[in-house]
C-alpha cells in the first residue's frame, strides 16, 4: 500500500511542474523567447578623469554577463538577431578614498564599477529600458587595485549581472 501512495505522489509532483508551463530555480521570464544577445561592452570609464586603465575589463565584464544568463536560462546564446538583445557601456571604474584613520590618512578605499545597460525584447512589449547599475568593492588602502582585482572583480561582476539579469528577465 505504502508503495503505490509513494508512487501517486510522485505522480502529482510531476503533473504539477508540468502543469505550470517551464518551471526553472532563477524565476527568469523568458516568455517565448529561445535566444539571447550580449553585444561587447566597451570601456568608455578609462576616458574619465580619476578612472582607472583595466585592460581586459570590457571583455571579462561581457563575458560574465554571457555566462549569468546562459547559467540562470535555456536561451540559447546567439551574435546577432537574438531575441533578447543587452548592449551598453562601462561607464565608471575608479577608486576612491572612503574612511581615513585619526593621522588623516586613507584606511579604506572603494572601488566603484558602473555600466550602463540597453535591453531590448523582441518578443515582449514594454519590456525594455536603459538604465544605470552600480556596485562597489571595499578594500583596505595598504592593499594594491592589482592585489585586490580578481577578488573585487568576482564580487563586483556576481552583483552588476545579476542586478541586470533581474531587471531584464526577473519574475519574483
Amino acid at each position: 500500500m505504502k508503495k503505490n501512495g509513494f508512487k501517486v505522489g510522485l505522480l502529482g509532483l510531476i503533473i504539477s511542474f508540468y502543469s505550470c508551463g517551464a518551471y526553472n530555480f532563477s524565476g527568469a521570464d523568458i516568455g517565448t523567447a529561445t535566444s539571447f544577445q550580449v553585444n561587447f561592452f566597451q570601456n568608455y570609464a578609462d576616458q574619465s578623469p580619476g578612472s582607472t586603465i583595466v585592460p581586459g575589463l570590457d571583455r571579462d565584464f561581457t563575458l560574465a554577463l554571457q555566462d549569468m544568463i546562459n547559467n540562470l536560462t535555456s536561451l540559447s546564446l546567439t551574435g546577432s538577431n537574438g531575441d533578447l538583445l543587452y548592449e551598453g557601456e562601462i561607464v565608471e571604474y575608479k577608486v576612491i578614498p572612503m574612511t581615513a584613520t585619526s593621522d588623516q590618512r586613507t584606511a579604506q578605499n572603494r572601488l566603484t564599477m558602473s555600466v550602463n545597460v540597453r535591453f531590448y525584447n523582441t518578443t515582449k512589449d514594454d519590456s525594455d529600458f536603459e538604465r544605470r547599475f552600480s556596485f562597489f568593492y571595499d578594500f583596505d588602502a595598504a592593499a594594491s587595485l592589482t592585489s585586490i582585482q580578481a577578488a573585487a572583480h568576482e564580487e563586483i561582476f556576481e552583483r552588476l549581472t545579476q542586478d541586470i539579469f533581474n531587471a531584464s528577465l526577473g519574475n519574483w
